[in-house]
């Protein structure tokens, strides 16, 4: 009996350490060279801006290597990147053709090779699948007409935060009512256009919404704060926002900002870019913004690592 014990003993550690030395990839990589920087280049907007800012210092801190070349304008749509690569192709010298510093789309994709190359839509109408086609479908042929060896992924922004009252454009030209519907809307949105591309997701919303709903470290709005009559440099209690949320202008008004990220929903965003894009768990990463608490991002590294996981096979069961 003690001899079968030891036997099960030693099976069950060898399937444990090779489950702990598999775990950490997540899906087969397409850089192979770990010699050459990871070349990713990004056709969003701030919101892209965003969830790559802290992406450079996450990526080093890891010992990776990264290159980040960027088409971004604010509040920009896939139907307006689409229309500005079409006006370049008819007039390249058009300033309509030439947005991005005085650069069109093609002249930046065409500088190197670019291993990756992201698109998202404009999280206005993030929740209305009806405005990502054709766009998405033109970017992507324009993309891989110049790039034809990059992997185009998709973006999944992310929901404005709970105490907003209006949730971006749906259908019809209703708009959402709650952070639970941009989210479920916008999410089903993406992952249609995915299907219908081929291509894979870096699923940033997904990762928002699971720490929204995380008991420990959800955010809550401040109900004490007088939102009526604030007094300057007064703000409500805001902790583990992932969002901007409150704070006061250079002219001493409060302002809200309920959509873009924060430095929490920066980092946050920058853990699942990384994740996706090396194919790794985000705990060899030693770089936290000086604003996220030890245990808020111990936190995050969990739920990036779940949802890029989850994302993955929902990638897998497409194909």
């Amino acid at each position: 009996m003690k001899q079968s014990n030891k036997f099960l003993f030693l099976i069950l550690s060898l399937v444990l350490f090779c489950f702990s030395g598999c775990s950490s990839k997540l899906f087969d990589s397409a850089h192979k060279d770990k010699n050459e920087p990871l070349r990713v280049f990004v056709i969003g907007n701030s919101f892209s801006a965003n969830a790559t800012k802290y992406l450079p210092q996450i990526a080093e801190s890891a010992g990776k290597k990264l290159e980040i070349g960027r088409a971004e304008l604010g509040g920009c749509s896939l139907e307006r990147h689409w229309n500005h690569a079409k006006a370049a192709e008819a007039d390249p010298g058009s300033a309509e053709g030439r947005p991005y510093h005085g650069k069109s789309l093609k002249a930046l994709l065409s500088e190197g090779k670019w291993d990756f190359v992201v698109i998202q839509q404009y999280s206005l109408i993030s929740s209305n699948v009806a405005t990502y086609q054709p766009f998405a479908t033109n970017l992507y042929k324009y993309v891989k007409s110049i790039q034809p060896d990059a992997e185009v992924v998709m973006h999944q922004t992310w929901a404005y935060r709970g105490d907003d009252t209006q949730f971006g454009q749906l259908e019809n030209g209703k708009i959402g009512s709650s952070e639970d519907e941009m989210y479920f809307k916008s999410r089903a949105a993406y992952r249609h256009t995915a299907r219908q591309l081929g291509v894979r997701v870096i699923p940033v919303g997904d990762a928002f919404r699971a720490l929204s709903q995380d008991a420990e470290f959800m955010f809550k709005k401040d109900m004490s704060f007088n939102y009526a009559k604030p007094v300057y440099p007064e703000l409500p209690d805001q902790k583990n926002s992932l969002h901007v949320g409150y704070f006061w202008n250079n002219n001493k008004k409060l302002e809200f900002d309920s959509h873009h990220a924060g430095v929490a929903g920066e980092y946050l965003g920058g853990l699942t870019w990384y994740t996706f894009l090396f194919n790794e768990s985000p705990e060899k990463v030693a770089f936290k913004p000086a604003q996220v608490s030890e245990p808020f991002a111990s936190r995050m590294k969990s739920v990036t690592y779940r949802v890029v996981k989850t994302g993955a096979r929902e990638d897998k069961k497409r194909k």
